[in-house]
């Protein structure tokens, strides 16, 4: 027996290295993923816009003549900066312009008649009461007396007659300035013309109800800007006037400026019956606007919510289900799926209130294949390690 018992041992420490190498060869292979710490910094609430907002000027007028025409004149042309009631066009108008001559030579005649009428009102008064004098003397009788004083009285009235058409004259003159008024257009504002629609010679019309036509000009005030970003309706409940706002322009690269809310759209825009939004209007902080801005550039706003410094912060990338995240262990070189408290967050950063460390390395590539709790794991190297 005793010589047999050295082939036990050799068959037995060969099933055992068997045995060890199948279980390290049957192992799974570490899972490759990328860590950030837990560590302090500034988390903020943020609400962004759904679709891309769009700049505008804080005064657009698209002006067309208070009447219909042929423009004789225009005194403007695109791109021109024009100044607060600057002539911009004017229709030919030379029947208006005797209608207005003719106008005030009608009230001069009105006026002159009016003073004559009045001049024998006050003959004719004067006479009555001579009458009446003499009719108290008893010179005259009192029929005489009568007929005077009756004479006044229509010369009287003959007189206020002619005053109030006196008036009404003057009256025509002030309804044909204000017609001839109508042929010269004139800048509201200072700005820019940024449309003409019409050349001298054309004839224009007023849009008739319902039936919009082309403005003759499109007048834009570019000395101050706005943004008109729509919010998803979810959203806009958070949103306040006054909340300090993060405008980027893609005209502007990666540049930020600072701005507010202004206003808030008092319905919901359901143009897009699955994405309703509420448009909100973001002022630029003052010198915070840059040079160069342009009406219609596109522009993302981000609306600060809550802004708390120097909390413990992760990524929102590596969190799971709102409150978990993979916890990488450099001692085991294993994942701990783990679950923590969030606070505030928004698409780059989520606060941790509770359950994480700091200095804990968490998982950023969650989706990637083999993430489970308690997988091995190994940190991929970064460029220039």
């Amino acid at each position: 027996m005793r010589l047999f018992r050295p082939r036990y041992l050799i068959l037995l420490l060969i099933l055992v290295v068997v045995a060890a190498l199948a279980i390290w060869l049957s192992r799974p292979n570490p899972v490759t993923v990328t860590v950030q710490p837990v560590k302090a910094g500034l988390v903020e609430a943020t609400v962004s816009n759904t679709r891309a907002g769009t700049v505008k000027a804080c005064r657009r007028a698209k002006l067309s003549p208070g009447t219909g025409g042929q423009i004789e004149q225009l005194d403007v042309h695109k791109g021109e900066h024009v100044d607060r009631g600057q002539k911009l066009l004017s229709l030919w108008n030379a029947d208006l312009k005797a209608q207005l001559a003719l106008a005030r030579d009608d009230a001069q005649v009105a006026a002159a008649q009016a003073r004559s009428v009045c001049l024998q009102a006050a003959v004719a008064a004067r006479e009555a009461g001579r009458q009446t004098t003499l009719r108290r003397r008893g010179m005259v009788s009192a029929e005489q007396t009568d007929k005077a004083e009756s004479a006044a009285q229509a010369r009287a009235a003959d007189c206020e007659a002619a005053t109030a058409s006196s008036q009404a004259a003057v009256a025509r003159i002030d309804l044909a300035q204000a017609n001839l008024a109508r042929t010269v257009l004139t800048a509201p504002f200072a700005g820019v013309v940024a449309e003409i629609n019409g050349e001298v010679n054309e004839y224009v019309t007023p849009s008739p109800p319902g039936i919009p036509t082309p403005p003759v000009i499109d007048l834009i005030d570019n000395s101050c800007f706005y943004v008109a970003a729509p919010i998803d309706e979810v959203d806009a409940t958070k949103v306040r006037v006054g909340l300090p706002v993060r405008i980027t322009l893609d005209a502007f690269g990666k540049r930020h400026f600072e701005g507010s809310v202004s206003r808030i759209g008092a319905y919901v825009v359901d143009l897009e019956k699955q994405a309703r939004t509420v448009d909100v209007d973001v002022r630029f902080a003052h010198g915070s606007d840059p040079k160069q801005l342009l009406a219609g550039y596109s522009a993302d706003v981000e609306i600060i919510l809550q802004s708390r410094k120097d909390v413990l912060r992760i990524p929102t990338e590596a969190v799971i289900n709102g409150d978990q995240v993979y916890v990488y262990d450099p001692d085991e070189h294993i994942l701990h799926l783990t679950r923590f408290k969030p606070g505030i967050a928004n698409w780059a950063w989520t606060e941790v209130l509770s359950g994480l460390k700091a200095g804990e390395q968490v998982v950023t590539n969650v989706d990637r294949k083999g993430i489970i709790d308690g997988a091995l794991a190994r940190i991929e190297p970064t460029d220039g390690l």
